[in-house]
């Protein structure tokens, strides 16, 4: 019940800590201790004709997965700044968000309570991995089509690999058509 009820301090931490982001077969994690660390997309590059599927998933779920990681990683950098500060202390405005107290300026991002439990952070502020089993010229040509996932990997917001030989050949893109060794 406590992990439902957000008037508790600390009302779960599930999103906490998270790193990577993997759309491949089911069975490049089955077994894997991934520790509540990862995303996971179930994804089979030979059943997705065009790859419209693959496009549906850099779009969407791998982007809401890094806002989601950028919201704790700028609330565990700069908690003044990109959190919403101490979560005792809110005060909910409308539906518009909260202040900390009674007055002053809105707050954004997540309560230090969501990345602190009072000794030690709880999440780890590094930037989304992104680990998709897909073909890299189909990633490339999704890229250019959609100038706002380019621009997550190209300035380095996503850290973009493929998974080939069943996850045993991992690149990082550099740039649409650029893969290096990771």
């Amino acid at each position: 019940a406590r992990s439902r009820d957000w008037s508790q301090v600390r009302p779960e931490w599930g999103l906490a800590g998270n790193c990577a982001f993997i759309a491949a077969p089911r069975s490049f994690t089955r077994g894997l201790d991934l520790g509540g660390r990862a995303f996971l997309h179930s994804y089979e590059a030979e059943r997705d004709d065009g790859h419209r599927t693959l496009e549906l998933i850099m779009t969407a779920p791998m982007v809401v997965a890094n806002w989601i990681n950028l919201q704790y990683f700028g609330s565990t950098v700069n908690n003044a700044a990109f959190g919403s500060g101490n979560k005792v202390l809110h005060n909910i405005v409308g539906q518009l968000g909260v202040l900390e107290g009674n007055a002053g300026d809105r707050r954004v991002g997540l309560p230090w309570q969501s990345v602190h439990d009072g000794t030690r952070l709880v999440h780890e502020p590094v930037r989304l991995n992104v680990f998709i089993a897909a073909p890299e010229s189909a990633m490339d040509e999704i890229m250019q089509r959609q100038p706002s996932v380019r621009d997550l990997v190209v300035n380095g917001w996503v850290m973009l690999h493929s998974l080939g030989d069943h996850g045993t050949t991992i690149r990082r893109c550099v740039s649409p058509g650029v893969w290096i060794a990771a």
